[in-house]
């Protein structure tokens, strides 16, 4: 009875965890003006099927694949929010980004507010398999009663991608974010 053994061999956790990544800030900083503008991040908001922490690659229109073994390794609402904000400060455009809820004694010039609607895989019905990003976006000055800058629907645009290789899909939807930075960068206004 010692030579047998009823306990299984452990075997090793086959989960991998994922970040959204942005521009190495150092170096860009130093290399970039110091911006004036300050910005006010809202907090983004995401669809409530991507709140959580498995990848997601969907099959056709309705059908979501939670990849258990895939995870995010911070929520996404914080990802999408840390990786806009470096890419708005290293830009040298932007001087400072105040994440909500803003501080009272601090002034903004503009406001973003981000709403994503799709952050994912799809393998379409041929098998092919892409990146989507799309989220809805708005600049407006901070201010009461202050104008809209821009608001729009933001879809970046599909690019391939091997099913399987989440550390790619993690970074084309990094690159999405940064295609995102440049739309609200074009909004601000010129200081």
């Amino acid at each position: 009875m010692a030579g047998c053994s009823i306990l299984p061999k452990p075997q090793a956790d086959p989960t991998r965890y994922y970040v959204l990544t942005g521009p190495a800030l150092a170096a860009t900083a130093a290399a970039m003006p110091t911006g004036t503008l300050r910005v006010g991040l809202q907090t983004v908001r995401i669809a409530p099927y991507l709140d959580g922490k498995a990848m997601i690659v969907r099959r056709g229109e309705n059908e979501i694949d939670y990849r258990d073994f895939a995870r995010w390794a911070e929520p996404l609402t914080s990802g999408l929010g840390r990786m806009l904000a470096a890419q708005l400060v290293a830009s040298g455009q932007v001087g400072r980004v105040y994440p909500h809820p803003f501080p009272l004694d601090v002034e903004r010039d503009v406001d973003v507010a981000v709403s994503v609607l799709r952050c994912e895989g799809v393998v379409k019905a041929d098998g092919t398999a892409v990146v989507s990003f799309v989220c809805s976006v708005e600049v407006t000055d901070a201010r009461p009663g202050g104008s809209v800058r821009m608001r729009r629907v933001f879809s970046a645009p599909e690019t391939v991608w091997e099913e399987g290789d989440y550390a790619a899909l993690a970074r084309q939807l990094s690159d999405a974010v940064a295609q995102l930075s440049v739309e609200v960068l074009a909004a601000l206004p010129a200081r």
